[in-house]
């Protein structure tokens, strides 16, 4: 198989049921899901675990990029019938419930957090914001046209677990978070 067709040379690209132009909104969701799993994939590498802080991280990484190439399939499809997406809402509670055990792990904040503090902090930081807008552009994708909605929640769920798991970074390499020190009290922790 060749990596060039040059079928895509006037501007257009394949999907599965047909082809569309390149800058299609459907081809801008998951086409930015897919930036985002690159992300995903350089947060994975600045993993130094030699102690064994982030195992748990790193398996979860690598089940959200293949989590992340489910979305855009679902996404990559002109007409499909709901027994064969592959993206659930269990797997939004599953996040639901990872995002509540990092969160037990990380410090109480109570300002906006500002990115940064350790390498792996900030890339999932990164991470963050391009899954923000994957997800803007899959509710832009789903005003005109049927999608799976549970690609649209699960987005949603995941830009708060790398925003807890950018914190836990941080926590569990004893880097502080940077407060946004304009900003009013924000945040209150459930108790």
């Amino acid at each position: 198989m060749g990596i060039y067709t040059r079928t895509g040379d006037e501007g257009q690209t394949s999907v599965i049921g047909g082809r569309v132009i390149k800058d299609d909104d459907r081809v801008e969701a998951y086409g930015t899901i897919d930036e985002l799993n690159c992300f995903v994939g350089q947060a994975i590498s600045l993993i130094d675990d030699t102690e064994g802080k982030f195992e748990d991280l790193r398996e979860h990484l690598l089940e959200v990029q293949q989590e992340l190439f489910d979305c855009g399939s679902d996404l990559a499809f002109v007409k499909i019938s709901e027994t064969k997406y592959k993206v659930r809402d269990d797997m939004v509670t599953r996040l639901e419930q990872w995002i509540d055990q990092y969160d037990a792990e990380n410090p109480k904040v109570e300002r906006f957090i500002i990115p940064g503090g350790s390498s792996l902090s900030s890339a999932l930081h990164v991470c963050r914001t391009v899954c923000r807008r994957a997800e803007r552009r899959t509710v832009t994708l789903g005003q005109h046209t049927d999608i799976n909605p549970s690609v649209r929640r699960y987005l949603n769920r995941l830009s708060d677990y790398f925003f807890v798991v950018a914190r836990t970074a941080n926590a569990r390499q004893q880097v502080s978070d940077i407060e946004y020190v304009r900003s009013k009290k924000v945040f209150r922790r459930k108790e």
